[in-house]
């Protein structure tokens, strides 16, 4: 119905969306930040200040790692996105930080897949949905590789007590559904936005080797810097704990939250629970925990969400859909 409209409606209701985005995306990173029942805002600031995480140094060192993070992010999306059209640098940070901004709202940023496509005319946007998904694989599969290998460590020093039995019952019942849902995808042609599941495989199989392994790297030097930007934070608070001991526990934190289904905005909260239980281990107290990880949800994608609104304000539609 939308395309049936005059074409000044349509750029004022489309402003009207740009606008009402950017203010939810603020508004509710507002509100997780001065409305928090489990971190009180001057009570955090304070503790901040106490620690000197405001001195320049700190800020600037701090920044440099959420730069380089995201470098690679807009560097990675940029590359994979380049069999189907090529883009510039300041074109993928464009869509990779706009995206951002514009899935801030949604359950496990699923709002990226259509932001990301919008940039492109309608021909291309099937394939964009298929790249963003690459991209989140990667990035996944690292959190998993990296993930197992770090909780095996873990469980192993800390002789956590699992409950064997009920795992097994667990396993079971998670390989007999995975198997019941491949036996049904292939029983039945079920397609999302157009496309087959089975054509979503063939793609992710045709696509370029070199690109996935290049897509691989990127997410592991991603992966990389945002971890030792959490260890970086746990020795500025004054917790001494080895560079690999504290990675087995961030490894392990990622993994576990990463499964955890959540709306973006309350990642936060989820990475914090996660985080508090797994560093209680080693006798770090909660609230320096969630002070951490409140501090990189900030750097991390509050930050990158402020630019990002600045490229939201600026979209503008492929002529195709004008």
């Amino acid at each position: 119905m939308i395309y049936t409209l005059p074409y000044k409606t349509k750029q004022f209701f489309f402003v009207l969306i740009k606008i009402s985005t950017v203010v939810a995306a603020f508004y509710f990173i507002h509100q997780k930040l001065t409305n928090n029942n489990v971190l009180e805002f001057y009570t955090f600031i304070g503790f901040l200040n106490k620690n000197g995480i405001f001195s320049l140094k700190t800020i600037i060192f701090l920044a440099v790692l959420t730069g380089f993070n995201w470098f690679f992010e807009i560097l990675k999306w940029q590359k994979l996105v380049s069999p189907t059209k090529k883009i510039t640098l300041k074109n993928a940070s464009e869509q990779s930080l706009g995206a951002l901004t514009a899935s801030l709202l949604t359950p496990n940023r699923i709002g990226e897949y259509g932001a990301k496509a919008i940039y492109y005319t309608k021909d291309f946007r099937k394939c964009i949905l298929l790249i963003n998904l690459l991209s989140n694989l990667l990035q996944m599969g690292v959190t998993t590789i990296l993930g197992v290998i770090g909780f095996s460590f873990f469980v192993s020093k800390y002789h956590i007590a699992l409950a064997y039995p009920k795992l097994f019952q667990f396993i079971l019942i998670i390989a007999f559904s995975t198997a019941l849902v491949i036996f049904i995808l292939r029983k039945t042609k079920l397609s999302i936005k157009g496309f087959s599941l089975e054509k979503m495989k063939t793609f992710i199989l045709k696509y370029p080797k070199k690109l996935i392994a290049i897509g691989f790297c990127l997410s592991l030097l991603r992966y990389l810097i945002f971890s030792f930007q959490f260890y970086y934070l746990l020795t500025i608070f004054g917790i001494h704990i080895s560079y690999l001991h504290a990675m087995s526990i961030i490894t392990s934190m990622y993994l576990l939250a990463s499964i955890i289904p959540s709306i973006f905005v309350f990642d936060v909260l989820i990475k914090g629970s996660v985080a508090v239980y797994l560093f209680s281990f080693v006798g770090v107290n909660a609230f320096t925990v969630l002070c951490i990880v409140t501090l990189m949800w900030i750097f991390n994608f509050v930050f990158p969400s402020i630019l990002g609104s600045y490229f939201v304000l600026n979209f503008k539609f492929p002529e195709d859909d004008l």
